[in-house]
């Protein structure tokens, strides 16, 4: 088990300073609509934004690739000066350099068999007025198209009595993404497009499974707005670009059999071993 160190406000700074960085370094274009859908900036405490209770949020993320998390993570910090918490895996925070980092940096990690206790500090998280970041998907959507959502992005704001705030983003992908490493010459200068949705309620009365169809509809109707507006020109097949717009992702059924592929490879290494 990796070195925990007690969250840190200075250290989370130093995260995002890192990452405005790499930004700005590599010139990338960040392409935002629907800023006017993100909490009105709070008040401060010292360089970042205080915390209040009743002023909390869920942001729901598209998940494409493996820089999403950035981009919206410098995004709200210039908006707002908000340190934003992820779910994070517990294969991640057990990682010996990133597992301390997730703790320094306030994150709420889930882990592999029982999951209460992180829905119970998400929730409380939320209470108290803090911003938590879900991807609903639970993994990369190989097919770049938003897949099947799991219910706890509705189920912990519905429960804590605050917003879903759905954001899509498109094109970080190609920055990095599964299958596909970093590439210099693809990062420079690259466009990459946020839509900011209306802020959705839900209730405790709501069922959560078609209340999260319903906010998949909404996360796939941004980046349907992402794609059409995208700067970026994309050659016949391009393999960032989803089968149904003539790119050569995984169609939605190929996609789907990939999946079950993982999920069984997932289900085989988790399974005790026979001894003796």
């Amino acid at each position: 088990m990796p070195w925990r160190p007690a969250p840190s406000d200075r250290f989370y700074r130093v995260i995002v300073r890192t990452g405005q960085l790499f930004r700005a370094a590599l010139g990338l274009q960040v392409i935002c609509t629907g800023e006017e859908n993100l909490p009105a900036p709070d008040p401060r405490r010292g360089a970042s934004r205080a915390v209040q209770p009743g002023t909390g949020a869920v942001f729901a993320l598209t998940h494409f690739g493996y820089l999403d998390f950035a981009v919206v993570e410098l995004m709200l910090w210039r908006h707002t000066r908000a340190q934003l918490r992820f779910l994070i895996h517990q294969g991640a925070a057990d990682h010996w350099l990133a597992g301390p980092a997730i703790s320094a940096s306030g994150h709420v990690v889930v882990g592999y068999d029982d999951r209460k206790d992180a829905y119970d500090a998400a929730v409380a998280k939320l209470r108290a007025g803090e911003y938590l970041a879900v991807f609903p998907e639970a993994g990369v959507s190989r097919s770049y198209t938003v897949r099947e959502c799991k219910t706890g992005a509705v189920r912990m704001a519905a429960e804590a009595g605050v917003p879903v705030i759905p954001i899509s983003i498109w094109g970080a992908h190609r920055l990095l993404t599964r299958g596909h490493g970093f590439s210099l010459r693809r990062a420079w200068r690259a466009p990459i497009r946020v839509h900011i949705g209306e802020p959705l309620r839900f209730g405790a009365d709501d069922a959560a499974d078609l209340a999260t169809e319903s906010l998949r509809e909404t996360l796939q109707h941004g980046i349907d707005l992402a794609t059409a507006d995208f700067p970026l020109p994309a050659e016949p097949g391009a393999w960032w670009l989803p089968a149904r717009l003539g790119g050569a992702a995984p169609s939605e059924r190929e996609r789907q059999s990939l999946d079950a592929a993982d999920a069984a490879r997932g289900r085989r290494r988790r399974s005790p071993r026979p001894t003796g």
